[in-house]
């Protein structure tokens, strides 16, 4: 039996295949519910059940009381439905992602270091212990005190992986501390500290639009990590990534975005180049002045921008002049020696 898991008081329909949790079917259709164990025992992902009935499967009383229960909550990484139609108390705010709280001097050890362009380092990371629990978009602080580099921010290039790998795009700043300490000095099989997460750059997985991607630079990043967060997951609404690049030589993960067009046929990579003549049939010019070439209008999509703060503003400015809604417009400037965003109370898992 195919039943209907009802999300109030949006209204939003998913459908539970036969088998599923809860948990399974809204990851399915690309909602994000808190969880940790997906055995019933941290209690993370207890919802209120509106209506409907559902098998809970073996919970601990810990995660789940019988007070809870007696007041209709339940645990959806095991509950799984009984009726037709479920109901749950899950609206738009409450599928916002609750963030991880932040961890500080977390150990990794490099295991590789990757030369993207002649000025940027793809540094791999694997954490010694506990993986480090976090969403597509955000960041962490990377740097070296005893090599007097300090603290930096760089956002995580890829979704979380069942070994807890991290990858960090790094260029190369002239005087920068911390970057040149990563170019120059840094080799794989160092052992060095992470601080994170930080930063809510991860947008609101109960929008159901098309999602339009743009980036420069080092700014890809996060966008990579979004993007791979999606598709890993089904997104069925599609995604474009457009990047702007100085040169060829500047376009990097080319491997990676033939991947992603022959896998996912949702999805588009657009390079655009800005420092002379552009490859024959290829886009040309900054992304402001291009956009509207690819998205005569932006009405009906989300859009996510990263990059220096000069390119997030204008290709803000020109998204919303393109009809993108406010709301759905989400972007990440990149202030590299501005200190950790700590996420509101509000939105930390508890």
């Amino acid at each position: 039996m195919t039943a209907t898991i009802r999300l109030q008081p949006s209204g939003h329909e998913v459908p539970c295949e036969a088998g599923d949790t809860v948990l399974t079917a809204l990851e399915k259709a690309g909602y994000i519910m808190p969880n940790n164990c997906r055995a019933g025992a941290c209690g993370e992902c207890k919802t209120k059940v509106l209506d409907g009935s559902f098998d809970q499967g073996m919970v601990l009383d810990m995660a789940l009381s019988q007070a809870d229960r007696a007041e209709g909550y339940g645990l959806m990484c095991m509950a799984k439905p009984l009726t037709n139609t479920l109901d749950i108390e899950f609206g738009t705010v409450d599928a916002l992602q609750k963030l991880f709280p932040p961890r500080e001097n977390v150990p990794f050890v490099v295991t590789d270091l990757i030369r993207r362009t002649p000025s940027m380092l793809e540094v791999q990371l694997r954490p010694l212990g506990e993986n480090l629990r976090y969403w597509p978009g955000q960041y962490v602080m990377f740097g070296n005190a005893a090599a007097d580099a300090p603290p930096r921010s760089y956002s995580i290039a890829n979704a979380p992986r069942p070994d807890g790998e991290i990858h960090l795009l790094i260029t190369k700043v002239a005087g920068g501390a911390t970057s040149g300490w990563v170019h120059d000095k840094l080799s794989v099989g160092d052992q060095v500290l992470l601080s994170g997460p930080y930063g809510t750059f991860v947008g609101d997985p109960s929008v159901e639009t098309p999602v339009v991607c743009l980036a420069s630079g080092s700014g890809l990043a996060p966008i990579l990590g979004l993007t791979d967060g999606a598709l890993r997951r089904g997104f069925k609404f599609g995604v474009t990534l457009i990047f702007s690049a100085r040169t060829q030589a500047d376009v990097f993960d080319r491997g990676l975005m033939a991947w992603w067009e022959k896998k996912h046929r949702k999805f588009t990579f657009v390079p655009t180049y800005t420092g002379g003549e552009a490859p024959e049939g290829a886009k040309s010019g900054r992304i402001p002045a291009m956009l509207d070439q690819v998205f005569p209008s932006l009405a009906g999509h989300s859009v996510f921008i990263a990059g220096n703060p000069d390119f997030v503003e204008a290709c803000k400015a020109r998204a919303l002049e393109l009809g993108a809604d406010p709301d759905l417009v989400h972007v990440e400037g990149y202030f590299p020696a501005a200190p950790a965003e700590w996420p509101p109370p509000g939105r930390l898992v508890p």
